[in-house]
């Protein structure tokens, strides 16, 4: 097809959905289990239908995001390549001395999809702990010898443990990793002692035992595990790490193409399976236009380079 009849497909709901043969990529600058691919991937045949073509998921995790991230804006404008994003995309210039892209000038905000509670949790096995007095006092009689798990150097994950320690007044050392498949293994077998992850992420293992949940981050239980408190609930009154997803694409998207995609992703989150998906993992749809969601964007900028200037994070 000629590249100025396929641009009029896209543009045109009727003409995309007839013209289903080429798929469109979700780069995600995230591992596999991560809580942003599995809320891609369970919402990969609803998006498919509502956009007219199949939907195909290409994990380019690395550098906290920047891999995943580089490798979408330089991807070509044409509505066939997309990506999900976390708080990760906004932290970024807070904590690199140098990007290969500007977070905001270099793609474009489509919608923010959905919030996903995160939960800091131990090693069952290295702490013995069940609550947030009961860690802080582990960690301040043992301020050397207890390290956490995150999924890079300068991602949420990191923030929120820095968080909570700056907060407590407490210490433990920080083991980056590339991507939470890798950090959730070593805090199975006990390579590492604590960390935060979304409930999607590990709700498995911590029905299982392997992984004791001390509390959510967020202001708010999350519905999926409902007898585990907040943060805040234990004391810790100024918590509040909330983990949110967005779809982004390259800069420049004609707004024909964004308004496309805003409104497949609002037709495939309200299905049932969707719905059922979310909750399971427990996750909550906020689903937020697309000149909204550029202004949480600067917002949540904003936000982190507070907790980064708090915590005394140095740029890498």
């Amino acid at each position: 097809m000629h590249i100025g009849a396929s641009l009029a497909a896209l543009a045109t709901p009727g003409l995309l959905r007839a013209q289903s043969d080429r798929p469109i990529k979700f780069i995600l600058p995230v591992g596999v289990g991560s809580g942003v691919d599995t809320i891609t991937r369970s919402a990969s045949e609803a998006l498919s239908r509502a956009l007219g073509h199949t939907v195909v998921v290409e994990n380019q995790p690395g550098a906290g995001g920047i891999v995943g991230t580089s490798a979408l804006v330089r991807s070509p404008a044409d509505g066939y390549t997309l990506s999900m994003v976390s708080n990760n995309h906004v932290i970024f210039p807070s904590v690199y001395k140098s990007l290969p892209f500007d977070p905001l000038a270099d793609i474009t905000p489509i919608s923010v999809v959905g919030t996903s509670p995160l939960v800091l949790v131990t090693n069952s096995a290295r702490i013995k702990a069940q609550t947030a007095s009961e860690l802080i006092a582990l960690l301040k009689a043992h301020p050397d010898d207890y390290n956490y798990a995150s999924s890079g150097n300068g991602t949420i994950l990191q923030l929120a443990v820095e968080m909570f320690l700056l907060q407590s007044g407490t210490k433990a050392r920080h083991i980056p990793y590339k991507g939470v498949g890798p950090m959730v293994t070593d805090l199975l077998s006990g390579q590492v002692d604590l960390g935060v992850l979304s409930v999607a992420s590990i709700r498995s293992h911590l029905e299982s035992g392997a992984l004791q949940a001390i509390g959510y981050c967020g202001i708010e239980r999350s519905a999926a595990l409902p007898n585990i408190p907040t943060l805040r609930e234990q004391g810790m009154s100024n918590y509040n790490v909330e983990g949110w997803i967005a779809a982004v694409g390259p800069a420049k998207l004609p707004a024909e193409n964004v308004q496309r995609v805003y409104r497949a992703f609002s037709e495939a989150f309200n299905t049932p399976e969707v719905k059922a998906a979310m909750a399971t993992q427990g996750n909550v749809i906020k689903l937020m236009p697309p000149d909204r969601t550029k202004e949480f964007f600067k917002s949540e900028m904003r936000k982190y380079a507070e907790i980064v200037e708090g915590a005394h994070i140095e740029k890498m």
